[in-house]
């Protein structure tokens, strides 16, 4: 069975600092690509973040490049998202996910976390 399971959410002030993290566990997702999105209140699940274990090339939305860095821990199959001067417009249910394939696509990923909410205070 597969299995993420996001943590490290949590309240912060405007432009502070948060680490999410995305333990992976039930198979190898060596040959897989990891993602995160974020979801708001009334708005639809966007694109954060996304890299390939394989080539470890990384991609980010325009809102969030300069700001977040998602990152790997191969030993723990653990991906993180650390980021960095928060705004309120941050806050969002974020969700780690993984994919066969590149891409930015939700509907493209197999596999989904619980979420973990964050909010950005002003």
């Amino acid at each position: 069975q597969v299995q993420l399971v996001e943590s490290g959410g949590g309240l912060v002030q405007a432009g502070g600092s948060l680490r999410l993290s995305c333990a992976a566990s039930g198979r190898t997702f060596s040959n897989y690509v990891m993602g995160w999105f974020r979801q708001a209140p009334g708005k639809e699940r966007e694109f954060v973040a996304r890299f390939g274990w394989s080539d470890s090339i990384t991609y980010y939305g325009d809102s969030v490049k300069g700001r977040f860095t998602i990152s790997r821990d191969n030993a723990k199959n653990t991906v993180y998202l650390q980021m960095n001067s928060l705004k309120p417009e941050d806050t969002a249910v974020y969700y780690c996910a993984a994919a066969r394939i590149s891409t930015y696509v939700s509907d493209d990923y197999d596999y989904w976390g619980q979420g973990t909410q964050v909010t950005v205070s002003s």
